[in-house]
């Protein structure tokens, strides 16, 4: 198979200029499936810390570059939405957040932020023993003891290292949470109002925002009103104040 990918065809969520050149690199197996973004675009397109592939693989031979707390040396490796990315060599740490069109963009954290990530858990299963097995919107699955306290919609926060579920926030009306795909991508609000859908078609929930994080003058079709919006379920991921992208 090629390990090419005509730039025109990537998911919106590819950070990445399509009419620059015809082919860019293909995403290897593994977490965030067809959007995961090749980490080789993020050293090179995004970052500028590598100019080429060889660049990129002598950088990632050094183990310097940890998703999630482990060292990765495939540069198709995809990268995705709430991934931590730790450069140990220059103290730079990052969180991949939703951006403007739902490209994914990095935003810059501590270090104590980096120990752990934001899943957002999209299904449930009992398992042998009586755990119950979490499946998180990456791929990821976590085995917990006691799984009626997470629903569907529910994030939590898992830590780098132990694989332990440190935190948990519940899908629910007044959760902060932000938009990761459609024309409301990045942007930041409480749940006002889930609305229940009859039969397979998505719930719809409507958004209410403060004045910094109105919806812009580019994705104002569907707002409930001036400083909210509506958007479906799926595209939607309950987070706390320290998963906003501000590091001050």
């Amino acid at each position: 198979m090629s390990n090419h990918q005509k730039r025109l065809s990537v998911p919106n969520s590819w950070p990445v200029e399509r009419k620059t050149a015809t082919f860019t690199v293909k995403a290897g197996a593994g977490p965030h499936g067809e959007s995961g973004v090749p980490l080789l675009i993020v050293l090179r397109d995004v970052l500028g810390y590598a100019d080429n592939r060889k660049e990129a693989r002598y950088a990632l031979n050094e183990d310097n570059v940890l998703i999630n707390g482990k060292a990765v040396s495939d540069e198709e490796r995809p990268v995705g939405m709430f991934d931590i990315m730790a450069f140990t060599e220059r103290e730079e740490y990052y969180r991949v957040f939703p951006g403007e069109g739902g490209r994914l963009a990095l935003t810059a954290i501590e270090a104590d932020a980096a120990e752990s990530k934001l899943g957002k858990i999209v299904n449930k299963t009992n398992v042998d023993g009586g755990d119950v097995q979490l499946g998180l919107h990456d791929g990821e699955t976590l085995i917990v003891e006691d799984g009626d306290e997470y629903s569907g919609g529910d994030s939590v926060v898992v830590d780098n290292e132990t694989g332990d579920v440190v935190a948990h926030f519940e899908y629910e009306e007044g959760a902060l949470v932000t938009a990761v795909d459609g024309a409301h991508a990045g942007e930041i609000g409480t749940i006002d109002e889930i609305q229940v859908t009859p039969g397979s078609a998505q719930n719809n929930v409507l958004v209410t925002q403060d004045e910094g994080g109105e919806a812009s003058d580019e994705a104002t079709e569907g707002a409930t009103a001036a400083g909210g919006f509506e958007t479906i379920e799926e595209y939607v991921v309950v987070i706390d104040e320290n998963f906003t992208g501000d590091s001050e």
